[in-house]
């Protein structure tokens, strides 16, 4: 052991100073107003949810968008036990960067009923991640949709197999089934020609053709892609105002006024009621569910509020 490292790494430690304290405003809305600016209705936070480790942080708005933002001062200052040991990562705010966003509601008119349903987004709710990609629920007040964001590869084609140089007449093809024939173009492309009978003094070089060649990849380019894999709908009679996944990573609920409901994240079109507080008689209602939640660890266990200010476990 060397004690004049074990010197150098503590001065090190101490020598990284503490930033400045953060300035905090209120803000209904992502980016800079100006003053005077009006704030428009569909900008506005609706939502808003860290994941289990809080490296993502998801939020909604009123306009039914979802932005995804990844924190990155833990990636760019080495890994987290390293910055713990040293005492940094409690002295250093966190940064989060912009990855991705997407629409995840519409507005939707119910005929049945002449309701409007709006697309503002209620909740949000991470999933288990899985293979690099991250999944997360998100509803509005009719409607949850069960999102899969995750990294596409999109290959570039550097080179045509064709040299332009020489692709005039080098590769003629006959289409049996259609009694044309194609011609290659500089542009790697074929276009249609009238059918002509190959000549008999037609001879395959035996070295082939110089100029054909497989295309070439150059480039990868990255690019993030949100898929809606679920849709699960006509559930709920009232709002939807709670959502919450379960520790078994299978099933989540969904609370609205008087009721919840379980699901099972692979089965959209069925769904089981589990609470119904709704009287025979709507004039004896004294009491609506104001949010649902399961518990972190125990997958049977569920915990439900209301209006009275009660909590009651089930």
């Amino acid at each position: 052991m060397n004690g004049k490292g074990g010197v150098e790494d503590a001065a090190t430690s101490f020598s990284l100073a503490p930033p400045p304290p953060l300035d905090w405003k209120f803000s209904q809305v992502f980016g800079e107003r100006t003053a005077g600016e009006e704030v428009q209705e569909v900008d506005i936070i609706s939502a808003i949810e860290f994941d289990k480790l809080g490296d993502h942080l998801a939020t909604g708005d009123r306009g039914g968008r979802v932005v995804l933002f990844e924190r990155t001062d833990v990636k760019e200052n080495g890994p987290r036990k390293d910055l713990e040991r040293q005492d940094y990562s409690m002295s250093r705010h966190p940064e989060f960067r912009y990855k991705t966003e997407f629409q995840s509601h519409e507005p939707e008119f119910d005929y049945l009923k002449s309701l409007e349903i709006e697309e503002k987004i209620n909740k949000i709710r991470w999933c288990q991640a899985s293979n690099s990609a991250l999944f997360l629920l998100s509803t509005n007040d009719k409607t949850i949709k069960f999102w899969k964001v995750q990294e596409k590869k999109v290959k570039r084609i550097s080179e045509m197999n064709v040299d332009p140089q020489h692709a005039a007449g080098n590769c003629n093809i006959t289409s049996s089934s259609t009694g044309s024939s194609r011609i290659c173009l500089s542009n790697g492309g074929c276009s249609e020609m009238p059918y002509k009978y190959p000549s008999n003094d037609f001879n395959f070089p035996p070295g082939g053709f110089p100029t054909l060649r497989l295309p070439v990849v150059a480039s990868q380019e990255t690019s993030l892609v949100p898929r809606c894999r679920r849709v699960y709908s006509h559930a709920h009679d009232y709002h939807i105002n709670s959502i919450s996944n379960n520790s078994d990573g299978e099933t989540f609920v969904s609370a609205d006024d008087l009721r919840i409901n379980l699901w099972n994240l692979e089965i959209s079109n069925q769904s089981f009621n589990i609470v119904d507080v709704k009287p025979a008689n709507m004039e004896d209602l004294t009491e609506v569910i104001t949010s649902a939640e399961f518990h972190p660890m125990q997958c049977n266990t569920l915990a439900y509020s209301s209006s009275k200010g009660s909590i009651r476990l089930y």
